[in-house]
C-alpha cells in the first residue's frame, strides 16, 4: 500500500469547488492508500495572522474536513504544528536549498508581488517547508492543483539531491496524485474560472442559507438568448454546471429546455439553484457546527492524529539524521 500526503490549508474554508473537485476523492482515497491529511498551519505564519485567528482557522478547517468523511480512524489527521519533527526536517532540508533556486519559484515571486511589505524568510522557503512535510512521511503521492505543481517538482529535486550527496535511495521520488477523469471542475459565480476563495466567487459548505442565496442572486449572466438552441456563453455554462451538481436531473432538463426555446428566466432559475445548493449544504453545514462546538471530539482526533503521524516522523527523521552522520556518543 503506497503512502499519500495532502496538505490542508488552514486559512480557507471548503467551498463546492473543494467538495466536487477533490474532497470526494479525498475520502475514497484514504480506504485504498496509508493516507495522511494535515492541516498546514506553519505555512499560515507567512502572512502574519492573528494568534486569535490561527487556532480558529485550524478548528474551522478541521471540523469541516471531519464532516466531509474524512475519518480519524482510517486515515491520519493532524495539525502540522503537533508534529515538531518536520521543522527540524525542514532546517535539515534547508541546508542543501539554494537561494537562487528558491528565489525563481513562481508561488515566490508572487507573494512578494502580492505583500511587497513582508517579504519574509518563509515566504522564500516555503517549498522546503513544503517538501519537509512531504518528505517526513516519504510519501510515494501527493494530490496537486496546478498552483502546487512547481512546489511538488521542488519535492522531488531536494530528495534527489538528498539520496545522491548521501549515496542512498533512501527518500521516494514522490508523483503527483492524479484522479483524471474523476476530478470535477467547478466554476465560480463571477462567469470566470473555478470557484476559489482568492477569486471570491465561491460557495462554502458552511455558509447560512441567506448567504447562499445572496451570492446566486448575484451571480454573473447575460440578457438571454435571442435565437433558439444557440450556444451557452461561459458565464450560463457555469450556471448549469453548479446545477447539475446539486439538482435533480429533471430541474437542469427543465431549465434548459427554457433556454433553448429562448424562455429562460435566469431569476427563476438563480432561486431554484439557491434552494438546491442549500438543500445539498445543510447536512454538512450543520455536521460542520456539531464538531466544531465538541471540544472534546477535536481534542482527541487531534491528539490522535499528533499520536500516528510522530511514529512515522520519528522513524523518518532518526533515518535522516544518521545518514546525515548525525550519532549520540
Amino acid at each position: 500500500m503506497q503512502t499519500v500526503l495532502s496538505g490542508i490549508r488552514s486559512t480557507g474554508n471548503l467551498h463546492l469547488g473543494n467538495y466536487f473537485g477533490a474532497l470526494t476523492n479525498f475520502v475514497k482515497m484514504q480506504h485504498e492508500n496509508n493516507s495522511y491529511f494535515f492541516v498546514a498551519d506553519y505555512h499560515s505564519l507567512t502572512t502574519h495572522p492573528n494568534p486569535k485567528d490561527l487556532h480558529n482557522n485550524v478548528r474551522k478547517v478541521l471540523s469541516e474536513y471531519l464532516a466531509c468523511g474524512i475519518d480519524p480512524d482510517v486515515a491520519t489527521i493532524y495539525i502540522q504544528s503537533d508534529v515538531p519533527e518536520v521543522t527540524e526536517l525542514y532546517l535539515l532540508l534547508s541546508m542543501n536549498a539554494y537561494v537562487g533556486e528558491l528565489e525563481r519559484t513562481t508561488t515566490f515571486k508572487e507573494k512578494i508581488r502580492k505583500q511587497p511589505e513582508n517579504i519574509n524568510a518563509g515566504l522564500l522557503t516555503y517549498a522546503v517547508l513544503m517538501a519537509a512535510d512531504i518528505l517526513l512521511h516519504n510519501a510515494h503521492k501527493v494530490p496537486v492543483g496546478k498552483d502546487q505543481e512547481q512546489h511538488l517538482e521542488m519535492t522531488r529535486k531536494f530528495a534527489r539531491r538528498f539520496n545522491k550527496m548521501y549515496k542512498t535511495d533512501f527518500f521516494n521520488i514522490p508523483k503527483a496524485y492524479n484522479f483524471g477523469n474523476e476530478l470535477v471542475k467547478v466554476p465560480g459565480l463571477d462567469g470566470s474560472g473555478k470557484m476559489g476563495k482568492s477569486e471570491g466567487n465561491g460557495i462554502y459548505l458552511a455558509d447560512d442559507p441567506k448567504v447562499i442565496k445572496k451570492k446566486i442572486m448575484r451571480a454573473v449572466t447575460d440578457s438571454g438568448p435571442t435565437e433558439q438552441n444557440s450556444e451557452k456563453p461561459e458565464a450560463i455554462k457555469n450556471l448549469f454546471t453548479l446545477m447539475k451538481l446539486v439538482s435533480k436531473p429533471d430541474v437542469v432538463q427543465f431549465f434548459d429546455g427554457k433556454y433553448n426555446s429562448c424562455e429562460i428566466r435566469y431569476g427563476d432559475m438563480k432561486k431554484q439553484l439557491a434552494e438546491d445548493v442549500i438543500n445539498f449544504t445543510t447536512p454538512f453545514r450543520e455536521k460542520i457546527n456539531e464538531i466544531y462546538n465538541n471540544d472534546v471530539y477535536l481534542r482527541k482526533v487531534a491528539e490522535q492524529g499528533a499520536e500516528k503521524a510522530r511514529i512515522n516522523a520519528r522513524k523518518t527523521l532518526s533515518s535522516v539524521r544518521e545518514i546525515m552522520g548525525f550519532k549520540k556518543f
